[in-house]
């Protein structure tokens, strides 16, 4: 056998030993973290991921600081009314002013505001109760336009960064002479794909956020208008 024969023999059998040692090796699976993940996607999806991350926070905050008003505005006494009503019947006024307000609510303050028009026509007690109860909506629905706002304009930052991360992959391509490099390309894919989730996922917590605080904010509101209703009823009752 000639010396030619025995390197290609050789050849062969490295071959052979490379790829079954490849078949029975364990294969490695590259994973990549949420962090990595964001550090990737450049300098513009950095600015980008921080703005909807400052988003998200705002929204976390007014939810929460919304949800515990409208928790506590929600506390109302089922003997409330019937306390009122027979304040009301037996001419004590200024008992039924003082039991009002002890309690710091919003159907408290609207009755107390009615008693405290009691003596005047029922037109100008309806319009003072209903003055009153704008004032207490606005209270209630503070800062939750916000969270609208940010539900809205999450996803469009998202679409931002992915067109800027487009724009950068084919900016590579285009300045590469010929010869595109997988990591630059893939850091403007990077960009886009990473700002476009971040802002969706940031879009929907916002936007669940702004209608459970709806929800509960028309729960409120429903309440005020029923006791306002019983305090007129009660006033035109005949004596």
């Amino acid at each position: 056998m000639s010396f030619v024969s025995l390197l290609q023999a050789g050849k062969v059998a490295d071959t052979l030993v490379n790829n079954a040692e490849q078949a029975g090796g364990e294969s490695v699976e590259k994973t990549l973290s949420v962090i990595d993940l964001i550090m990737s996607s450049g300098t513009a999806g950095l600015i980008i991921i921080g703005l909807l991350f400052l988003m998200l926070f705002v929204a976390l905050y007014i939810y929460f600081e919304r949800l515990s008003a409208i928790k506590a505005a929600s506390k109302v006494d089922p003997n409330f009314m019937m306390q009122v009503r027979q304040f009301i019947k037996s001419g004590n006024m200024d008992g039924a002013m003082m039991l009002a307000r002890q309690y710091n609510t919003p159907v408290a303050r609207l009755i107390a505001k009615g008693i405290s028009r009691i003596g005047k026509p029922l037109d100008d007690i309806n319009k003072a109760i209903e003055n009153a109860g704008k004032l207490e909506v606005y209270q209630l629905e503070k800062n939750v336009s916000i969270l609208a706002m940010i539900a809205g304009a999450a996803p469009m930052l998202g679409f931002l960064g992915t067109v800027v991360g487009m724009i950068l992959a084919f900016h590579n391509m285009a300045t590469s002479g010929g010869k595109i490099e997988v990591a630059s390309l893939a850091q403007g894919i990077y960009t886009a794909m990473t700002t476009t989730v971040a802002g969706l996922i940031v879009g929907i917590v916002a936007y669940l956020f702004y209608n459970h605080l709806v929800v509960k904010t028309d729960k409120i509101v429903h309440m005020m208008e029923a006791n306002a209703v019983e305090f007129l009823d009660l006033l035109n009752e005949p004596a």
